[in-house]
Formats: C-alpha cells, sequence, structure tokens
C-alpha cells in the first residue's frame, strides 16, 4: 500500500498542487526505511525519516507534523500508510479556503459506497455508515465539526501553532480524536469535504453493536489496540466530555466483555489501561509490542 500511495502523491506532486512529501518510518525492521532512502534519491520532493525507536502513529504524526512546520509549511496533507486518495483528493479539498481543519470522506477500499469508519451526524445522535447518508446530509458539500483525522486530512500551520501537535505519548488510538477535540475546543472551523474521498481498508470490527443494537463498541482483536484504547478512551473523555461520559465508556466494556462477547481476560485488561490513564501513565502498552 505504501507503494500505490507514493505512487499517487507523485502524481499530486507533478500536477503542482503538492510541493514536498515526508514519510515517517516508525523504526521498521523490514527494510523499509532503506527503500525509502533510495525513493528519495530519485525525487527530489520526497523526504524519509525512521525514527530511533517505535511511537505508534501518533508518534509518526507527532513528528511529521513538526518537520512540516518547521520546513515552513503552511497547509500540511496528513495520511496513514494505509489510505489511499482518489487522484482529484486534494484539488478537492482546496477549494476550500474558509476551514482550518479539514479532510475527505473515508469509505471502504473493498465497497466505496461503505465508510470506513462509522460518524455521527451533527446535531442530533444518528450514526451512518453509508456514503448515501452522508450526502443526503451535506450542505454545501461539507458535513460540518466532522472530520476523520489523520485519513487525508488537511490542517493549517495557524491551527497547529494555536493548538499543538498529536500526543506521542498515546501511541495508538484516540490520538485523532483527541487532535479533533482540542481543534473544536479551540474554535477551529472543521469539515468533511463529501465529494473528497480516501480509501481505506474496512476495519468491520469497529462499531460492533451491542445491547440489542442500540449502540456499539469499538472491539478490536489485538490487545495492543485494545489497551491503548481503553486507557486513551478514558483519558479524552475525561478531560473533554467529563465523568459521566468516563463512568458510560466503562459500562459499555463492562457489558461488552461480560455479555456480548464474554471474555474476562480482556475486562482485566481494560481495567488495567483505565487505571494507567487515571494515573496518566503512558507506558503500559509496551507489554503488547511483538
Amino acid at each position: 500500500m505504501l507503494r500505490r500511495q507514493l505512487d499517487r502523491l507523485h502524481e499530486v506532486v507533478a500536477g503542482g498542487e503538492l510541493h514536498e512529501v515526508l514519510v515517517v518510518d516508525n523504526a521498521s525492521s523490514d527494510g523499509t526505511g532503506a527503500w525509502l532512502r533510495e525513493q528519495a534519491a530519485t525525487h527530489p520532493h520526497l523526504h524519509a525519516t525512521t525514527l530511533a525507536v517505535n511511537s505508534g502513529g501518533a508518534g509518526g504524526f507527532n513528528h511529521g507534523l513538526a518537520w512540516a512546520v518547521d520546513h515552513g509549511a503552511d497547509l500540511v496533507w496528513l495520511m496513514d500508510d494505509d489510505g489511499l486518495p482518489e487522484p482529484d483528493c486534494l484539488t478537492l479539498l482546496l477549494q476550500r479556503d474558509d476551514l482550518d481543519f479539514w479532510g475527505p470522506a473515508v469509505v471502504a477500499a473493498q465497497e466505496p459506497s461503505r465508510l470506513c469508519f462509522p460518524i455521527r451526524l451533527p446535531g442530533g445522535t444518528r450514526v451512518v455508515h453509508d456514503l448515501a447518508s452522508v450526502e443526503a446530509a451535506a450542505v454545501d458539500g461539507l458535513i460540518r465539526d466532522v472530520v476523520i483525522p489523520f485519513n487525508g486530512v488537511l490542517v493549517t500551520r495557524e491551527l497547529v501553532a494555536r493548538i499543538g501537535y498529536p500526543l506521542a505519548a498515546y501511541f495508538i488510538w484516540g490520538d485523532d480524536v483527541e487532535y479533533l477535540w482540542r481543534a473544536q475546543q479551540a474554535g477551529a472551523r472543521i469539515a468533511t469535504v463529501v465529494d473528497a474521498r480516501v480509501l481505506h481498508p474496512a476495519t468491520d470490527d469497529l462499531g460492533t453493536p451491542m445491547m440489542g443494537g442500540r449502540t456499539t463498541y469499538n472491539h478490536s482483536p489485538s490487545d495492543l489496540k485494545h489497551y491503548c484504547m481503553a486507557r486513551n478512551n478514558t483519558v479524552n473523555l475525561r478531560r473533554y466530555r467529563g465523568w459521566p461520559h468516563v463512568l458510560m465508556f466503562w459500562v459499555k466494556t463492562l457489558w461488552f466483555y461480560t455479555l456480548t462477547k464474554p471474555t474476562r481476560g480482556r475486562l482485566r485488561t481494560s481495567a488495567r489501561a483505565a487505571w494507567a490513564g487515571l494515573r496518566g501513565d503512558f507506558t503500559g502498552h509496551r507489554r503488547y509490542l511483538r
């Protein structure tokens, strides 16, 4: 996927809308760093850096955004290595010049009519899973105050100066939500541009139905992802939404792994992660690294 993504970005650079590309190699051991350096040698606009230790997606975005700002970028396009923007994605995003933090609709690569990540439409509690519902809800081609961070999003230098960088300590999961909520708290102008698209591998465990379908839970088969989700979500909800939301999240976790998908080990992991979040300890995920 990284090779396809770089090919697409080279095309965008050739079109004049993108000036420099930085790839952050997160301490890989499979030769990716050497391959990237070879690519950079033949593409003057491509820069590659290999981090000394694996700092997860959060650390990668922290490093990459700081690099871009230090190198004078006024506007930064952020994305994971598993997303593929459509050829006209950046063109459509750049047509909007009245936003601070905005991005494309992120659709399932296997079924582009379906959203890769369910979203809650503004002004209510309705959660939608299909692109048609998003298109129907759009006003002037936008879903205001909603964006899927770090999946082909644009962020302005001015907003970064106001709110800072993604939190590297989060490692994975929840760093994107935290950055979005921080931007919202700062009064940033946020939106999804419905016509712009990024293809992303479907993550079908996200939004697993529970409580008879009345709500969903972000279950992951990965212990590492679950630990980070439970820890970071506890911190995010406590910081930005308050204790009632923290307690509701804990109740949902207890319900899900007791009744929906009984897993005693997950309950223990969840408890350790939540306690770590309350203590401000962001080191516990390391036990799950392979």
